[in-house]
């Protein structure tokens, strides 16, 4: 299932754009225009991107209240020679939809199927964010019950959430992980495209003073990193000196105060020569 090649049987994974009609590759357009049928989450926002590119191919839905009913009959469209195409209202399919269940389908079926890369609200708010982009975990549509689960991850954390529950979010999120700052970024591709940055208070303010409209993408930065003093480590080393060699010594607190081995061995090599 190659680009320039007449389109065979197959589910297509295909991006769609996250505001911006123009953010859609032509692979993908003469995808969707060349595919037997093409299931969506809801077919008139769907249709809005087909008749702005000319595409007429027939739409059905599939999303989490049909799931259960419509991946077998998708799966044996395709093992009766049909090209399905699968998109969600925007950005990637199956980043948080059903869709990873139809793939888990595929693959147990031994039947083919392939992705049309694209639009991606979760990296495309994380690189607006000026966040760390080095490192990051991605955690769908924010959750407090299960944000305690997420508090020791050392790196970015992403988050979707809608305006409407926005302020709930940001002070659940200051309980969790107090020591991070905080983007929003909303109206990804569109006109009024904007990204806020600060800490929690400064962004709680923020939605006081507007009308914060859409779905959103939350970034945390990673955790501050505090600097560790030579006083610190040599107290954490005399402990563990007591136990273990110099450079089992110098292994363990680096790995509990978070600093290079080679510190902690130089430290520790100064407290075994004084006494």
């Amino acid at each position: 299932m190659l680009e320039n090649q007449v389109l065979l049987p197959g589910l297509y994974l295909v991006a769609t754009p996250i505001g911006n009609l123009g953010d859609i590759t032509y692979r993908a357009v003469n995808t969707l225009q060349a595919c037997d049928v093409i299931y969506c989450e809801d077919t008139r926002k769907t249709r809005v991107l087909l008749q702005h590119y000319g595409i007429c191919t027939h739409l059905q839905t599939y999303h989490e209240h049909n799931a259960t009913t419509v991946r077998p009959k998708i799966v044996a469209a395709v093992a009766n020679g049909q090209k399905v195409a699968l998109v969600s209202d925007a950005g990637m399919p199956l980043i948080s939809d059903p869709g990873y269940k139809l793939v888990q389908e595929f693959i147990a079926a031994g039947l083919p199927y392939t992705v049309l890369p694209g639009s991606s609200a979760s990296l495309s708010g994380l690189v607006l964010s000026g966040m760390p982009t080095d490192k990051f975990f991605f955690a769908g549509f924010y959750d407090p019950k299960k944000a305690k689960q997420y508090g020791d991850i050392p790196s970015s954390i992403i988050f979707y959430e809608s305006a409407r529950r926005l302020r709930r979010a940001l002070e659940s999120l200051q309980c969790e992980y107090p020591d991070r700052n905080v983007a929003v970024v909303r109206e990804i591709t569109k006109v009024y495209e904007e990204v806020t940055r600060g800490s929690y208070s400064e962004l709680i303010d923020w939605t006081e003073s507007k009308e914060v409209k859409g779905e959103l993408v939350i970034i945390l930065s990673p955790p501050s990193v505090q600097e560790v003093t030579d006083d610190a480590i040599r107290h954490c080393l005399s402990r563990l000196l007591q136990e273990m060699s110099v450079k089992e010594a110098a292994i363990e607190a680096a790995a509990k105060l978070n600093i290079p081995r080679r510190k902690a061995y130089q430290v520790a090599l100064g407290i075994s020569s004084i006494e």
